[in-house]
C-alpha cells in the first residue's frame, strides 16, 4: 500500500489533473463572451456619446447579446427666420453610425417611439431613420443650394420603391457629389428610404435669398396723376383739421369731435396702412393647403424677419364654400412658376387646369363688347344693308305719292281738299308705321346679332387675354373704371402680379373678380354663354378683361411642364408626403 502511494498517482490526483484543465477549458468561452460582449457594449456607448445619442443598453454575457433601445423621431426643418445660424449651418457633430446620416443638419426633433435592437458586435448597430415631411426636406435642400437630378426624379417616379440604392435625387452646387440619395429599405417600414450628406461649402444661398413655395409680389406702379405722397399728405392734413377745432369754429362741434378723437385717429392710421401696403412688394407663402401667409416687404429690404410684416389674408384662405383661396392660390402658383421653378407647393385643380386650356369665350361676344373689330374675326353674323331697304321704301312711298297727287288733280276742288287731307292722314300713319317697323325689325336684327355671337367660334384664352390687354390699355377711363394701372410697357404677368398684390391688400376687389371666374367657369362648364351671362359681362367688362389675363397665366403653366424635371419632382412629392431618412 505504502509502495502504491510512493510509486504513483491515486483515483484522486488522476480527476485532479485531468478535470481541472477540463473545468477551465469548460469556462473559457463564458469568460471570452464575457470580456467580448464588455468590450463591445463599451465601444457601443462610445459610439453613442459620439453621436450624442440617449440610449438604453443592456446585456448578456452569457449569450453574447446587447440590447439597444434607441428613440425613433420625428423631424422638421429648424426655422428659417428664428433660427438663422441652425438653419443654414450643418451640424457640428454629426453620427458615425449607419442610419444616422439626418445628423448632418439641426433639426426641430420629437420623439415618436423607440426601436431596440439585438447586436453581437458594434458595427451591427443602426441608428433608427427619422420620419420627415418629403416636400419640406426638399424645400430646405433647395434652399441651401442643392441641385435637383432630372435623371434620379424621372427614374423614381418610374419605378418607386424598386429604385436602385445610390440613386442620387439631389446633388451639390458643383453636380460633383451626392446630396440626397435613396437608401436601403432595412428600417424604413415601406416608406421610400433616403440618406443625406452636406457640406458647408455647398451653401451658395442665405437669408436673403427667397426660399422654395414662396413668391415675391412687386409694388404696383402708381398712377402718374396720383403719388403716394401726395395721398399720406392728404391723411395728415385730414387729421390735423380734425384735431384742430377752432378751425371748425363751433364749441359743441370741437366737443363731439373730441369724444371721437380715437376713432377718427384710428381710420387715419388705416388709411396710412393701406397707403404704405399699397406702395410696398408683397411676399407670399404658398402651401399644400393654398395661402399660409403674406409679408409685406419695402423695397431693397433684405428678405428677414426684422423686414418683413404680416398682412391680413383671411380673405384668400381656402374654405368650403368659398372658391376665393382656391382661385388666389392658383394664380399664385401658375404666377410663381417658371421655365426655371423647380418646385411648386400647391396643385391646381384638374378642374381648373381642364377649365383654363378650353376654349369658352364666342369671338363675336369680343365684337358686342367693343373689345375686338369684327374684320379681326371669322365670319359669324348675317350681313344686311339697312340703306339698301330704306332707299326701297322711300321709292314706293313716293311712287304712291305721285300717284295719288295725279288722282287729286283730276278731280273737283272740294273732292281735292277731301283727298288731299286722307292722303296726308295717310302718309301721317304710314311714316309712323314704317318707324315700328324699323324699330321692330333693328331690334330682330340686335337679337339675331346677339344669338349668331353666343354661337360664334370660341376663341383661345390666351388670344382672348391679348385682345383685353390692348383694351385695358387703350383708354384712362378703362384703366380708371377696373381700379389697376395698366401700363403701355407692362406684359400680361407683369399685370398679373398687380392683381394679385391688389387682391391681398382689398378683399372686396378680390372678391368681385373671384366672382367673374366663378360665373365664367360655370357658364364654360354648362354648355356655353347664356344671354344672361353676356349682361353680366358688360356690366363688368373690366373685371372679365381682368380675369382673362389670370386664367391666360393658368392656361401657360398648365402646358409649360409636361415631361420637364418640374413635374417629376412634383408628382413624387405628392406620391411619397412621409419619408425615412437615414
Amino acid at each position: 500500500m505504502s509502495s502504491a502511494n510512493s510509486g504513483g498517482y491515486s483515483a484522486i490526483d488522476i480527476v485532479t489533473f485531468i478535470g481541472v484543465p477540463l473545468a477551465v477549458l469548460g469556462v473559457l468561452p463564458i469568460l471570452y463572451n464575457t470580456v467580448a460582449t464588455l468590450a463591445a457594449l463599451s465601444k457601443i456607448k462610445r459610439m453613442l456619446r459620439h453621436g450624442r445619442l440617449t440610449a438604453l443598453t443592456r446585456s448578456d454575457v452569457v449569450n453574447r447579446v446587447i440590447e439597444v433601445e434607441l428613440p425613433r423621431y420625428a423631424v422638421t426643418p429648424c426655422d428659417r427666420f428664428n433660427e438663422t445660424e441652425l438653419y443654414w449651418r450643418p451640424a457640428s457633430q454629426r453620427s458615425s453610425i449607419p442610419g444616422g446620416s439626418w445628423t448632418t443638419f439641426n433639426w426641430q426633433t420629437r420623439a415618436i417611439g423607440a426601436k431596440t435592437q439585438r447586436v453581437e458586435y458594434a458595427d451591427q448597430l443602426r441608428q433608427p431613420q427619422v420620419e420627415v415631411a418629403f416636400d419640406e426636406l426638399v424645400a430646405y435642400m433647395l434652399d441651401l443650394g442643392a441641385v435637383p437630378d432630372p435623371r434620379g426624379w424621372k427614374l423614381l417616379r418610374s419605378t418607386g420603391l424598386w429604385t436602385p440604392t445610390g440613386c442620387s435625387l439631389m446633388k451639390s452646387p458643383d453636380g460633383y457629389h451626392q446630396a440626397l440619395a435613396i437608401a436601403l429599405l432595412d428600417d424604413s417600414d415601406g416608406h421610400l428610404s433616403l440618406k443625406a450628406n452636406w457640406s458647408s461649402d455647398w451653401t451658395t444661398r442665405d437669408f436673403s435669398s427667397l426660399p422654395p413655395y414662396w413668391i415675391k409680389l412687386p409694388s404696383p406702379p402708381q398712377p402718374p396723376s396720383v403719388k403716394v405722397s401726395d395721398a399720406v399728405d392728404a391723411v395728415e392734413e385730414a387729421s390735423t383739421l380734425r384735431e384742430d377745432p377752432t378751425k371748425e369754429g363751433c364749441v359743441e362741434e370741437a366737443k363731439e369731435k373730441e369724444q371721437n378723437g380715437s376713432s377718427k385717429e384710428s381710420l387715419d392710421s388705416i388709411s396710412k396702412q393701406a397707403v404704405e401696403n399699397s406702395r410696398a412688394s408683397i411676399t407670399c407663402q404658398i402651401s399644400v393647403d393654398g395661402l399660409v401667409s403674406a409679408m409685406r416687404q419695402e423695397d431693397g429690404a433684405l428678405f428677414s424677419s426684422t423686414n418683413l410684416e404680416g398682412l391680413y389674408i383671411e380673405h384668400l384662405r381656402i374654405r368650403s364654400l368659398k372658391t376665393d383661396g382656391i382661385w388666389f392660390a392658383t394664380i399664385a402658383t401658375a404666377y410663381g412658376t417658371t421655365s426655371q421653378t423647380m418646385l411648386w407647393n400647391y396643385k391646381i385643380p384638374d378642374e381648373i387646369l381642364n377649365f383654363a386650356r378650353r376654349a369658352t369665350i364666342p369671338c363675336g361676344v369680343l365684337v358686342l363688347l367693343g373689345v375686338v373689330d369684327e374684320s379681326q374675326t371669322p365670319e359669324w353674323s348675317s350681313h344686311y344693308d339697312p340703306n339698301e331697304e330704306a332707299r326701297e321704301l322711300f321709292f314706293k312711298r313716293s311712287a304712291e305719292q305721285r300717284a295719288a297727287m295725279l288722282a287729286e288733280a283730276q278731280m273737283q276742288p272740294p273732292q281735292r281738299n277731301v283727298a288731299v287731307r286722307q292722303r296726308m292722314q295717310r302718309e301721317m300713319n304710314e311714316r309712323m308705321q314704317d318707324m315700328r317697323d324699323r324699330m321692330r325689325l333693328e331690334n330682330q336684327r340686335l337679337e339675331a346679332r346677339m344669338s349668331e355671337a353666343l354661337q360664334s367660334p370660341k376663341w383661345d384664352t390666351k388670344l382672348v387675354a391679348e385682345h383685353n390687354l390692348r383694351w385695358l390699355r387703350g383708354k384712362q377711363e378703362r384703366r380708371t373704371a377696373v381700379g389697376v394701372h395698366v401700363d403701355a410697357s407692362m406684359a400680361l404677368k407683369d399685370v398679373v402680379g398687380t392683381l394679385l398684390h391688389r387682391m391681398i391688400i382689398d378683399g372686396q376687389f378680390a372678391s368681385s373678380i373671384c366672382q367673374m371666374l366663378d360665373l365664367w367657369k360655370a357658364w364654360a362648364d354648362n354648355g356655353g354663354m347664356r344671354r344672361s351671362d353676356f349682361e353680366a359681362l358688360r356690366d363688368g367688362q373690366g373685371l372679365f378683361a381682368l380675369a382673362t389675363l389670370l386664367v391666360a397665366l393658368v392656361r401657360d403653366t398648365a402646358t409649360a411642364h409636361e415631361g420637364t424635371l418640374s413635374l417629376d419632382l412634383q408628382e413624387c412629392l405628392h406620391m411619397w408626403k412621409i419619408v425615412r431618412l437615414g
